[in-house]
């Protein structure tokens, strides 16, 4: 043969192999290309996701300042961090079985290339044998299509199941924490925390496990068979490979930090949603729209510049990766058509070593997105670490002593909010500063000496801020009261259970809260068995039946948010019959018959005296006809008992609630 026909021949096979490559690494790797596809879908949707939802971010060390700014808990903590291994290791047997499924799948994939080479090799000597190499690539799609499906199923669907655990735990410990932690922490830190964060952990435990494992099976099984065929031209096509790993090092801390921005300042955004919806009747009777809207519009640009931020080098990240992959493909067409062309390298080795390259550059970009999945999902699994270990500071007694009566002593209780802790959190020099530099103002009781005595009704009256409702809340636990100054049936009350405390004790507040379902549901509430007829018993004696029948529905009636369709008055009454039917030993109506008209309070007062009978019951008022009733009285002032007795008593004296007696008597 010329050397002008061996030319042309040459040219005739370079031709054909590239068109070969073209053609079959379309068939081929269309699996490949689908698993590319599917993962770039779900980056598209949680960059929306992000932007649209978002979250505040802080990193643990945030979460623990004492930036007034911030929201996020300072209480007591832990050291326990959990980790995005932590949680995969729980699911181990599940993630083992996903990461063999996926093993084996690559193994598939990377039999396809060899099939292919035996085939155009048959093709280019003219010999038969296509048929079989036909049958061999239907077996292994059908092996794909079931490997898929188990990897799929178990890897991603053990980051759902991870995100069950994850979400469960978050919300059974939101219950455990007290109010000092609420009053800290705002409600769209941790809406964030429930919903974002949350996402991200599942996410890194799903595609961000697969993009960082897949590649790390696939580049070397491929690169030992890429060895095999070609070595000289495989060492040619990883001349870029050390530069990405440069890349993803270096990019992946600033991605980690300026994701942090984004989600701080999202959490921002979502607590200004949150507090100007939930205010909005407020918003709209001060005509302030316009100033929120451009509040509102001020955070939001920096959200956006903050994610533009981050944009701009995962922009540049993402390119710098595809573009390290071009290279090498683009290494392996020049030294490889070269070779072909003479004759050192054969038209199924060179397909074989195209589709290789072509299945590397998924792994590549895999790298990339795994870096920013899995830095997303440690940061935010950190943040939710920072919540989960921050321990409440009133905690049940590890060995809690037996419940008896429900007699209740304060023993000269002082009592103070000290971001959220009682002035007995204090040392010995700091309380006397504090009494000494305020005369004892910033404490909100002081030397509260008082017995309620098992089944009498005690009533609390005094004016606005002497500490009523303080009182009150230290019988449950709702802040903490200092050890040995509360005592119920003669315990402490940090020796009985907190649950125990709080299943005999039904707090009515002058606010109350309704949630937003039916009248019945809310009224079942707290005993979720009770039955219509006790319904409507409690309603009858709060004075609201005949309201409730005059609904088009009744009792099945929608209240809205927070009980927004109802009056001041129904919300209290409502309040109170929850309170009732769940029959508890201690009954404490902080000033819920406030929204009520004077007529109706009497006949609801006078309904419920049976039931203040049989148990150990507290009412605070502002108005005397309501405490009027009470075997006891005593009046707060300034956090002290100033006066103390029966109406009659107290009338009869010149104090602070006979000058509202007769204030009360000529207003009525």
């Amino acid at each position: 043969m010329t050397r002008k026909n061996k030319c042309g021949s040459c040219k005739i096979r370079l031709k054909i192999t590239l068109n070969l490559l073209v053609n079959f690494s379309k068939v081929v790797l269309c699996d490949i290309n689908s698993i590319r596809n599917n993962i770039m879908r779900n980056i598209l949707m949680r960059k929306r996701n992000d932007k649209r939802i978002g979250r505040d971010k802080a990193t643990a060390t945030q979460l623990h300042t004492d930036d007034e700014s911030s929201s996020l808990p300072a209480g007591n903590t832990n050291k326990r961090q959990e980790r995005l291994i932590t949680w995969l290791w729980r699911y181990r047997w599940r993630v083992a079985t996903g990461l063999i499924a996926l093993t084996l799948l690559n193994g598939v994939s990377l039999v396809v290339p060899l099939v292919m080479r035996e085939a155009i090799d048959l093709l280019a000597r003219g010999e038969r044998g296509y048929i079989r190499s036909a049958l061999q690539i239907t077996g292994l799609a059908l092996a794909t299509m079931g490997l898929r499906f188990l990897w799929r199923y178990f890897l991603i669907g053990t980051s759902r199941r991870i995100e069950q655990a994850l979400r469960s735990k978050f919300y059974t410990h939101l219950l455990r924490m007290d109010a000092s932690f609420y009053n800290r922490t705002k409600t769209g830190d941790l809406m964030a925390h429930a919903t974002n964060d949350i996402d991200a952990v599942t996410r890194a435990c799903g595609f961000g496990i697969l993009t960082l494992v897949d590649p790390i099976i696939l580049v070397p099984l491929a690169l030992i068979i890429m060895t095999s065929i070609a070595p000289q031209l495989t060492l040619y096509a990883i001349i870029p490979f050390p530069f990405l790993f440069l890349l993803l090092f270096g990019f992946g801390k600033i991605i980690h930090h300026r994701f942090q921005a984004v989600q701080q300042t999202f959490s921002h955004v979502m607590e200004n949603v949150r507090e100007n919806v939930a205010g909005i009747r407020v918003v709209k009777a001060f005509a302030q729209e316009e100033g929120t809207n451009r509040d509102f519009n001020l955070i939001n640009t920096d959200l956006v510049n903050k994610n533009m931020h981050l944009v701009k080098i995962w922009g540049l990240f993402q390119p710098l990766i595809s573009l390290l992959g071009g290279i090498s493909l683009a290494i392996v067409l020049f030294f490889g058509g070269r070779s072909v062309i003479g004759g050192d390298l054969s038209l199924g080795d060179f397909v074989a070593i195209g589709q290789y390259i072509m299945m590397l550059s998924w792994p590549i970009v895999a790298l990339g997105w795994s870096v920013d999945l899995i830095q997303r999902g440690r940061a935010s699994l950190q943040r939710i670490n920072a919540i989960l270990n921050t321990e409440p500071e009133i905690k049940a007694p590890r060995h809690p002593k037996p419940f008896s009566s429900v007699q209740i002593e304060f023993r000269n209780l002082s009592f103070s909010y000290n971001n959220g802790k009682s002035v007995d959190t204090l040392n010995n020099s700091q309380q006397r500063s504090f009494r000494r530099n305020q005369n004892g103002r910033e404490l909100a009781l002081q030397n509260i000496d008082l017995t309620i005595e098992e089944g009498i009704t005690l009533g609390i009256i005094g004016p606005t801020g002497a500490g009523k409702s303080t009182l009150i809340r230290l019988i449950p636990r709702i802040w903490d009261p200092p050890s040995k100054t509360l005592f119920i049936g003669g315990t402490d009350v940090h020796e009985l259970s907190l649950e125990e405390i709080r299943r005999q004790i039904s707090v009515v507040p002058q606010d109350p809260f309704l949630f937003s379902t039916t009248i019945a549901e809310n009224i079942r509430f707290g005993r979720p068995e009770a039955t219509m007829e006790e319904i409507e018993r409690a309603t009858q004696l709060t004075g609201i039946y005949d309201e409730i029948r005059a609904f088009s529905q009744g009792f099945d009636t929608l209240v809205g948010e927070r009980g927004i369709s109802l009056s001041g008055g129904q919300k209290q009454r409502l309040a109170i019959a929850r309170a009732i039917i769940l029959d508890p030993r201690i009954l404490i109506m902080d000033d819920s018959l406030s929204a009520v008209d004077a007529e109706r309070e009497e006949m609801i007062l006078d309904n419920l005296q049976a039931i203040f009978a049989a148990k150990t019951s507290i009412v605070i008022a502002h108005r005397v006809s309501t405490v009027a009733n009470s075997d006891k009285i005593i009046v707060l002032d300034r956090g002290r008992i100033v006066e103390s007795g029966n109406h009659n008593a107290l009338v009869q004296r010149e104090g602070i609630y006979s000058n509202l007696y007769r204030l009360q008597q000529i207003e009525g």
